[in-house]
């Protein structure tokens, strides 16, 4: 198994050994050159890639103590950040938030969203080979979306046994629990991949207080939550074959159920809901590679992916009963893609590709049910103009539904002398529209107040533009890398707020007749979703990693973000503001022993991940924190055919907790309970 220590704009990967062909427990060596494949759209050694690719593998995920991808994306990439609730996780990478972060399943787009925010539970950490993050707009290779980034989860099939059964438990406070089990079987070139994993957690609070309606200093006891609870399942089935060296083939689903688990409605205390989120997903996909040669091969994929999500009553009201569903949002989504790579030349790679692509999305919330289809041809070369020096050139062209054509380039040049390595990177980054905001036509009530959106059919892409220049060293004992970046977004989609006066409330009354001239009558504006601000994100990466002596790895990072946008305020003056849930300063820091006694291995971790505020231009900022975990693994090999991992750790050793009283003006980043004893245990039963 390959896990990856990432550093900079390269990555370090470590090979687990173990005797009688086992992989995973008594002796290791670092290799410092994985095989990505995110950065160039190919299988390629992370040295030779001219885009900085950062590498998380599932070894080291394990040794943090980590079991879900919201876990493992914070606590290892200190440019990531994380603000988890009842709608979803809110996602941020280099200050950009969800929707300008393309999310990948073996290079395939993961469908889904709730308000925005995506659906991580719906990714298999069960099956989570490694994690590859590149920085920066990518739209060349990867399309609409990937402007502030990709992250493509790479999952994993392995060959090695005739059948594995692996089941990974972990527990710690406040009723979280994971469970993993998985069943593998391969022989003669078929593979079969199943695996089902549960995970849940309870709600929490922090303080159990809340400010009194039109009050800042008289609180009141609250059952509402700080942190949401959930139960969810993944059931996911993969099937592979391989009747020669040139030929793969592959099938495969996964289907995943989520449903939150708030406190209930009571009349004697504030906080609590009548219903709970509810959230299903299914995908499915099949594929192909045939391999002409070892440097030409032709690639195609087709995936379906469905996801929906809307209310389940737990308490019964005036229009429902328990266990009634009333749906908010259905989306589903078709992908097909063609891809060749060829080796034209002994120093080139060239892709040529074309996908097309169909969403369709019924909101009943928003009076939505449409689709909107995108077609498109990209090409990227790849030459070896000197002995060390490497240029890429690439080219998307999209054809859009609503917004016609879309040409995105892409242009790399490094230089690599030796142990060194200096990298200087142009690509264009695009997102169309989302459906929503083409199309919506939303009304609701919230506390009395009517609340109306309208999408905008006329709406232009939003835009980007990136550029950074790298400099690394290193060679087999440190590495260290250092990272500048400009990205700049234009004609960015906000919900405009509209004045409202008496000509636009019947207007609006007439668009609505469900609205009552009450609710009307408070209506002080409308929303519509407008092509308006301009972003502008600043920053540097800085990366360290050491193999200090024989077992022993330092691993340190930080980055510096100055994100923000051009908005236009209430007087018509355009002013710069930092953006919503920006964080100037973070880093994340991982020391790591390993040692071996013939069957017995010991691994020792500690990470901590520190940052400054987190800015909410229209709230109250949320202090910075610095949160410090301890992680260690134990692991037997038994016998030939079985091993056993005993983890046991704790969480927030020094049990930071925002215990600020909630309110309507304050927000939050650490969403930590405090300190928590961790366990797990991780058995493997095996047959070559």
């Amino acid at each position: 198994m390959v896990a990856a220590l990432f550093y900079g704009s390269a990555a370090f990967s470590q090979i687990h050994r173990m005797e009688h062909r086992d992989s995973s427990v008594v002796s290791r060596t670092y290799n410092l050159n994985p095989v990505v494949v995110t950065g160039s759209g190919h299988h390629q050694r992370l040295k030779s890639t001219a885009t900085p690719v950062r590498v998380m593998s599932s070894q080291e995920i394990r040794e943090q103590g980590i079991t879900t991808f919201d876990g493992a994306i914070q606590r290892m990439m200190p440019q990531v950040s994380m603000a988890p609730n009842a709608m979803g996780s809110f996602l941020r990478l280099n200050g950009l938030g969800n929707k300008y972060i393309l999310i990948l399943v073996n290079g395939q787009k993961l469908t889904g969203d709730i308000s925005n925010n995506t659906d991580l539970n719906r990714i298999n950490m069960a099956r989570v080979k490694r994690i590859e993050v590149l920085d920066g707009a990518a739209s060349s290779l990867y399309g609409s979306d990937a402007i502030a980034g990709v992250i493509n989860i790479i999952t994993d099939q392995p060959t090695q046994d005739l059948i594995s059964v692996t089941n990974n438990t972990r527990v710690s406070g406040y009723g979280q629990m994971t469970e993993a089990v998985s069943l593998d079987i391969y022989k003669n070139g078929f593979g079969s991949y199943t695996s089902f994993t549960h995970d849940r957690a309870d709600s929490y609070q922090t303080t159990g207080l809340e400010y009194v309606k039109g009050s800042d200093t008289d609180t009141q006891q609250t059952i509402a939550p700080f942190f949401t609870g959930y139960r969810s399942h993944i059931i996911g089935q993969k099937f592979t074959y391989a009747p020669n060296r040139q030929l793969a083939l592959n099938a495969g689903m996964d289907y995943s159920y989520k449903i939150t688990d708030r406190p209930d409605t009571r009349a004697d205390i504030t906080g609590g809901t009548d219903y709970e989120m509810r959230y299903k997903g299914f995908r499915w996909n099949v594929g192909g590679i045939y391999k002409f040669t070892n440097r030409h091969s032709l690639q195609a994929d087709f995936t379906v992916d469905r996801f929906r999500y809307g209310k389940e009553y737990d308490v019964e009201t005036k229009d429902y009963t328990i266990g009634d569903y009333v749906q908010s949002k259905k989306q589903r989504s078709m992908e097909g893609e063609l891809k060749a790579i060829l080796g034209l030349t002994n120093h080139s790679t060239t892709i040529f590709g074309a996908d097309w692509r169909t969403d369709y999305l019924n909101a009943t919330s928003g009076n939505i049910d449409q689709s909107v289809w995108m077609l498109a041809a990209y090409a990227q070369h790849e030459q070896r103009l000197l002995k060390d020096l490497t240029a890429t050139l690439g080219l998307r062209l999209t054809h859009h539904e609503t917004f016609d054509n879309r040409l995105t380039p892409k242009a790399t040049l490094m230089y690599a002398p030796g142990n060194l390595r200096f990298r200087a990177t142009y690509s264009a980054g695009f997102r169309a529209p989302g459906l929503d905001e083409l199309y919506y036509h939303y009304f609701s009530v919230n506390r009395g107040k009517p609340q109306i959106s309208f999408g905008n059919q006329s709406l232009s892409p939003e835009k980007s533009h990136y550029f950074s220049l790298n400099a690394e060293y290193r060679d087999e004992v440190i590495a260290v890398s250092l990272t500048g970046f400009v990205n700049r977004i234009n004609d960015m989609v906000i919900k405009q707020n509209i004045p409202v006066d008496d000509a636009s409330r019947q207007m609006l009354m007439n668009e609505f007749p469900e609205m009552t001239q009450d609710q009307a009558s408070k209506l002080v504006s409308y929303a519509r979703y407008q092509n308006s601000d301009k972003g502008d994100v600043k920053g540097m990466q800085l990366n360290l990693s050491a193999n200090v002596f024989k077992g022993f790895n330092l691993n340190a990072n930080y980055v510096y973000t100055y994100a923000r946008s051009m908005e236009t305020d209430d007087n018509g003056q355009e002013v710069w503001r930092p953006l919503e849930r920006s964080i100037r300063h973070a880093a994340t820091v991982a020391v790591n022993y390993h040692h071996a006694w013939r069957r017995y291995g010991l691994n020792v971790n500690i990470n901590g991940r520190l940052q400054s505020k987190t800015y909410y231009p229209d709230y109250e900022d949320a202090p910075g924190y610095g949160v410090w975990n301890l992680h260690t693994t134990h692991s037997f090999h038994v016998a030939r055919w079985a091993y056993v991992e005993a983890n046991i750790g704790v969480d927030n050793i020094f049990d930071r907790v925002d215990r600020r009283i909630d309110s309507s003006i304050r927000k939050y980043a650490l969403y930590s309970p405090g300190r928590m004893l961790v366990a797990g245990l991780r058995v493997k039963f095996h047959a070559q």
